[in-house]
């Protein structure tokens, strides 16, 4: 999660939460009370306002109209929010996000805002997950859903000397009792990777690229 994130009082003007917004490049602003509680939450979309309900309003009157309109008259309320506590896992972060349909959830503790986590942090961390940003070979094998494959797998390439860096795997797709295995591998060169895979009965070979460092920076 995001520690201490930018937060906002519910008295200050919308004006100022825009400019927040704005300038720190963010989309969830929490509005908070004293003690850090949680209040409330400001996005984009919350500040804009219906032309309708300017029509009828000259210039002066919008500006007096903008002037006096408050962080807590626009405010997502507190009891409507997605919240999610510290010891909470990922994959609890990301299953509330799916199901909730939103991008951020507020991290609390007693009430307390400890955090935010959006959308793009759960991305940043699948990345390390799967060690995207190393180089080396990121190698996608097809295997049955049976005892001791996984070990086959892992233990060949251990034997050779390898570096396993990172490892997921999810049920095949329109391919019942079978299950994809990512695998990201260094030390070895792409002949000797293919030809250890195609040694294990039963395997498949779906994928095999090399991916070069990089910064995010």
């Amino acid at each position: 999660m995001l520690q201490h994130p930018i937060m906002v009082e519910p008295h200050k003007r919308v004006t100022e939460a825009q400019r927040i917004l704005v300038e720190n490049g963010i989309y969830y602003l929490p509005v908070v009370g004293d003690g850090k509680r949680l209040l409330g939450m400001i996005t984009p979309p919350r500040l804009s306002i219906a032309p309708e309900r300017l029509a009828s309003l000259d210039v002066w009157e919008i500006t007096r109209y903008l002037n006096d309109l408050t962080v807590e008259k626009v405010m997502i309320k507190e009891p409507e929010l997605q919240t999610i506590n510290p010891d909470a896992t990922l994959e609890d972060a990301a299953e509330k996000m799916i199901r909730t349909r939103v991008g951020g959830l507020v991290v609390t503790e007693q009430g307390i805002v400890r955090g935010l986590i959006t959308d793009n942090d759960l991305l940043l961390e699948l990345r390390k997950i799967l060690g995207a940003a190393e180089p080396g070979w990121r190698v996608t094998v097809r295997v049955p859903s049976r005892k001791g494959e996984f070990v086959k797998l892992t233990k060949a390439i251990a034997d050779r000397g390898w570096g396993i860096m990172a490892m997921g795997n999810v049920r095949a797709p329109r391919k019942e009792n079978y299950w994809d295995v990512l695998f990201k591998i260094q030390g070895c060169t792409r002949e000797e990777l293919l030809d250890l895979i195609t040694s294990i009965e039963g395997h498949e070979l779906r994928d095999i690229r090399e991916t070069k460092f990089y910064s995010s920076n």
